[in-house]
């Protein structure tokens, strides 16, 4: 979660990495800074991937250091996707 009282804006791509994650393009290492892959390509962004994460947007699998799980939108990241639907 974020240690911030307010969670980050996101940007078009921030949207777009939500997309990826919710329609299963994406997965996502297991470490404290997890990276996010999309379509088994490394994501640009890195530092969005750890915003997603630390917001409580994302997250993966239970698996071991390193290893690639599946990342999936928490219902904060569902949340969070629904209001930017609703206000275009």
């Amino acid at each position: 979660m974020s240690t911030t009282s307010e969670p980050h804006e996101l940007s078009y791509r921030a949207l777009a990495m939500l997309r990826a994650v919710q329609a299963g393009r994406a997965q996502m290492s297991c470490s404290r800074e997890p990276d996010l892959y999309i379509d088994g390509v490394p994501c640009c962004d890195q530092f969005s991937a750890h915003v997603l994460t630390h917001d409580g947007l994302i997250a993966g699998a239970q698996g071991l250091f390193g290893q690639l799980v599946a990342a999936t939108l928490t219902p904060a990241g569902h949340a969070a996707l629904a209001s930017v639907a609703v206000a275009a």
